[in-house]
């Protein structure tokens, strides 16, 4: 017999709610052998399982069964390319060391934030990531939070988010117009702000749409009501 992880509540004296926990290694009966918890393990979200789910009558079937040819599966996600700016002038004027030091505390932030907030780290570029994710909230208040938390040391990143509908090619990359449109939003973006063409409902309430423009984009031609955003706090 498993014991569960988490008991009822109840409440103290000041009215905070307490959660029951669990004994670790509560005393056996006379007789029964000691229980063991069994171990949280975080479900796989990578694009692996995106493919072995969306295709579950391929995964047993016999090899002549199988279809030939390239893996290419549909999916609509939102797309975010994060860029520590200038960066070749950052390690020209404090050192390689300084600069690799920076690029650490910037690689380290984002893969803790991203984790936290459910958006998935597909590729590091450089001085850059690609972050991909189902929700498009979450992946604007990563980029909204990368920002932010490095204003505070100095630093300005710009951000260029994009939903829409890829291919997940091969199981492990995407190919498609918002990858592309994000990473060129990305490019586009001033230090310390985010361009992004998704819904503005998905927005953060801390963060702030300071106005829309117009760009041009080489190979994509005029893009309107690209919004620019910042977190509160950082907007004039």
């Amino acid at each position: 017999m498993h014991p569960r992880r988490a008991g009822g509540g109840k409440r103290t004296e000041e009215g905070r709610a307490v959660l029951d926990e669990p004994s670790v290694n509560p005393d056996p009966a006379p007789g029964e052998a000691e229980p063991v918890l069994a171990p949280l393990v975080a479900p796989d979200t990578g694009p692996a399982r995106e493919w072995a789910e969306a295709s579950p009558p391929l995964v047993t079937v016999h090899p002549d069964e199988l279809p030939e040819g390239d893996s290419h599966l549909s999916v609509t996600r939102t797309f975010c390319f994060a860029d520590l700016c200038g960066f070749t002038g950052y390690t020209r004027a404090h050192g390689p060391h300084e600069a690799v030091t920076m690029l650490g505390e910037f690689r380290r932030v984002t893969r803790s934030v991203a984790a936290k907030r459910g958006v998935r780290v597909a590729k590091w570029l450089g001085d850059g990531a690609m972050l991909v994710s189902t929700n498009a909230a979450a992946a604007l208040s990563l980029g909204a939070h990368l920002i932010h938390h490095f204003a505070s040391r100095g630093v300005q990143i710009r951000v260029g988010a994009a939903t829409g509908e890829a291919l997940l090619f091969e199981g492990d990359d995407y190919v498609g117009e918002p990858v592309n449109l994000a990473a060129k939003l990305c490019a586009a973006a001033p230090p310390g702000e985010m361009y992004t063409v998704t819904d503005p409902l998905d927005m953060p309430d801390w963060v702030t749409c300071i106005g829309d423009v117009t760009l041009q984009i080489r190979g994509v031609g005029p893009i309107s009501g690209v919004h620019r955003v910042l977190p509160l706090g950082l907007a004039d």
